[in-house]
């Protein structure tokens, strides 16, 4: 049996806080004794998922980068694009009451991306080093926000709101490049784990969909798939939500084999 596996980071399978990975420590061990392939989905830069990917030992396993603006293997990862020059000269472009209300990392040096985001400085770096979207913080109103999205979407961008920041790009979603993963793999089941409303699509895509407990941020309304248990919602958040939903999985799917 093949098993696919999408999760995304913060707030996921790394604690919002801490951005450790040690409580989903056993289901992620469990996944590899199955042979199951563990796809990366972030609105991370490739370099800063390469750090994860290379501690968890994923090899030549997918990644899916910055929301899903890029799908890549370990040793296809760049940081130079000319889609990332072009998106922040549509972002300077808009009139000043908008421009305002959004900061980019690119409108921050490294200490600031280290401040808002609370990483170390040298993954701060990583951070910044954006070449396919550009996560900001967003300070205005709903109405700003309309006419802000609205502006962008006439030079082709495209706005997705996450756990903390609101990340444009110019396409490509966790759950487009989800789907040519699955096209690869032809897995006989798919799960797919997420704490924000940048993970609905690919939680609703999945064979199993997981919503991920978040008390950080913008988290996930009622989904349909919920209803049949097609889509499950953790007690836990983060890693130990992650470890308590692929476990549980796993044993039913266990208890059908058997």
């Amino acid at each position: 049996m093949t098993i696919l596996v999408f999760t995304d980071l913060d707030g996921t399978l790394l604690d919002h806080e801490t951005y450790s990975f040690a409580p989903a420590l056993p289901a992620i061990r469990a996944l590899k004794e199955r042979g199951a392939i563990i796809v990366l989905a972030s609105s991370k830069t490739a370099p800063e998922i390469a750090d994860l990917h290379d501690a968890l030992g994923l090899g030549d396993m997918p990644i899916i980068a910055e929301n899903g603006a890029a799908l890549m293997t370990r040793d296809q990862i760049t940081t130079q694009s000319d889609a990332y020059r072009d998106l922040r000269h549509a972002l300077d472009g808009l009139p000043g009451e908008l421009r305002r209300c959004f900061t980019g990392f690119g409108d921050m040096d490294v200490a600031g991306v280290a401040a808002s985001t609370g990483l170390p400085l040298a993954q701060a770096a990583k951070a910044r080093a954006r070449a396919f979207s550009e996560p900001g913080i967003w300070t205005g109103s709903e109405a700003q926000e309309e006419a802000f999205v609205s502006a962008l979407s006439r030079s082709g961008i495209s706005a997705r709101r996450g756990g903390r920041y609101l990340t444009l790009s110019f396409g490509g979603t966790k759950a487009g490049q989800m789907q040519a993963v699955i096209d690869r793999y032809r897995p006989d089941l798919t799960i797919a784990l997420g704490d924000a409303p940048n993970d609905r699509e690919m939680i609703e895509t999945a064979d199993i969909g997981v919503v991920i407990h978040n008390t950080h941020g913008n988290g996930l309304p009622a989904l349909a798939g919920e209803k049949d248990g097609t889509i499950r919602r953790t007690q836990a958040e983060g890693p130990a939500g992650w470890n308590e939903a692929i476990l549980a999985i796993l044993a039913d799917y266990e208890k059908e084999e058997g």
